[in-house]
C-alpha cells in the first residue's frame, strides 16, 4: 500500500534518464500531479510523431502530460502557476526554466544532473566525462536559476567510471542513483534538514552537446582516445569509420598493445592482423564488433573476409 501524498509536484522531463526518477516520486507517496515533456518527434520508419519515454511513463500511471514547445508565453506559466506546487523536479527535461517557471513552486525547482557539479555543466555531462577519461562521475540534486547548472547543490554522490564503462550503463547507474537521491533531496527540503551549498569557483567545465560527426574515428589520433570514444557514443550519435566507400559501424573496440608499432613505421588506419586491429597515431586499437549497412554486427575477423586486408589502409578521415 502506498503512503498518502506528501508534496504536491510536477514532473519535467522527456528521455529514458528521467524515467526512474518520475517513477521514484511517485513510488515514494508523492502527489505527482503534472508532467511536462517535450512534445512527441517523429521516429520509426513512418516518421510518425512518439511520445517521449517520460510521457509515456506519465500516461501509464494517469498523471496528465503537458507538452509545450516553449515555457515562455504566458498562459503557460500561468497554467503551471495555477497548479500550486510545492516543488517542480526537472531531469534531462531539454527546455529553458523562465524565471516566472522557477519562481513558481513553494520548495523552488530541483534539478538531477548527470555529474559532480561544476565538472559537466550542460547537455551531455554523461558523454563528456567518458571522453575527458574521467575515473568517475555522479549526480548532483541542485536548485535551478537561471544560470546553465550554475545553481546551489542540495546532494552530491560519486559514481565511479571503470576501464571498461559504456556510455548506455554509465547512464543506467546514474539515472538509478539519481531516482534515489531526488527522494532524498526533497525529504530533507521539506523537512528544512538540506542547507544548499555553492558549487565551487574551480573545476567548472561544459558538456557540449553531441554532434553527428563526432562519432567519425580519426586513426591518426591516440588508441586510448578513440577506445574512449566507442564507449561514449554508442548508441549515439554511433561510431564509424568508411572503407572501400561504405561506412562501417563500430560498436564495441579494445586497445591492442600486442599489436602496436613504433611511431612512424606505419600509416595510421593501417590494419596489423587479421583481427580487424588497426594502427592509431599513438598505440592500436581492434574493433571487436563492428557492422556493416544493413547487416548483422560481427567480429573483426569475419568484417575482414569481406575486404583485402593485404595493404589495406583507411587512413585518417579527410
Amino acid at each position: 500500500m502506498r503512503p498518502e501524498p506528501r508534496l504536491r509536484l510536477a514532473f519535467m522531463g522527456t528521455p529514458d534518464f528521467a524515467v526512474p526518477s518520475l517513477a521514484a516520486l511517485f513510488d515514494a507517496g508523492h502527489q505527482v500531479v503534472a508532467v511536462y515533456c517535450q512534445p512527441p518527434r517523429p521516429a520509426g520508419r513512418g516518421h510518425r510523431p512518439q511520445p517521449s519515454p517520460v510521457q509515456r511513463h506519465a500516461e501509464s500511471r494517469q498523471i496528465p502530460v503537458f507538452t509545450p514547445r516553449s515555457l515562455r508565453p504566458p498562459e503557460v506559466q500561468a497554467e503551471f502557476a495555477a497548479l500550486g506546487l510545492d516543488a517542480a523536479v526537472v531531469a534531462a527535461y531539454g527546455l529553458i526554466l523562465p524565471p516566472a517557471v522557477l519562481a513558481a513552486p513553494r520548495l523552488g525547482c530541483l534539478n538531477v544532473h548527470a555529474s559532480l557539479l561544476p565538472r559537466w555543466r550542460g547537455a551531455a555531462p554523461i558523454q563528456r566525462a567518458l571522453l575527458a577519461g574521467d575515473t568517475q562521475t555522479g549526480i548532483t540534486i541542485m536548485l535551478i536559476e537561471q544560470g546553465l547548472d550554475t545553481g546551489p547543490m542540495l546532494l552530491r554522490e560519486a559514481v565511479a567510471i571503470e576501464a571498461d564503462t559504456t556510455a548506455s550503463a554509465l547512464h543506467d547507474a546514474l539515472a538509478a542513483r539519481g531516482a534515489r537521491l531526488i527522494v532524498e533531496a526533497l525529504d530533507g527540503v521539506a523537512a528544512n534538514r538540506l542547507v544548499p551549498t555553492p558549487q565551487p569557483a574551480d573545476g567548472v567545465t561544459y558538456a557540449a552537446k553531441l554532434g553527428r560527426d563526432e562519432g567519425r574515428l580519426d586513426w591518426s589520433r591516440p588508441a586510448a582516445e578513440l577506445e574512449r570514444r566507442v564507449r561514449a557514443l554508442n548508441p549515439w550519435p554511433g561510431v564509424w569509420f568508411e572503407a572501400a566507400g561504405e561506412r562501417i559501424k563500430v560498436l564495441a573496440a579494445a586497445l591492442a598493445p600486442d599489436a602496436a608499432s613504433q611511431p612512424g613505421t606505419v600509416l595510421p588506419g593501417t590494419v596489423l592482423d587479421d583481427r580487424l586491429t588497426l594502427a592509431c597515431g599513438v598505440g592500436a586499437l581492434r574493433l571487436t564488433l563492428v557492422q556493416r549497412s544493413g547487416r548483422s554486427a560481427v567480429d573483426g575477423a569475419a568484417f575482414l573476409r569481406g575486404f583485402s586486408s593485404k595493404g589495406f589502409t583507411l587512413g585518417p578521415p579527410p
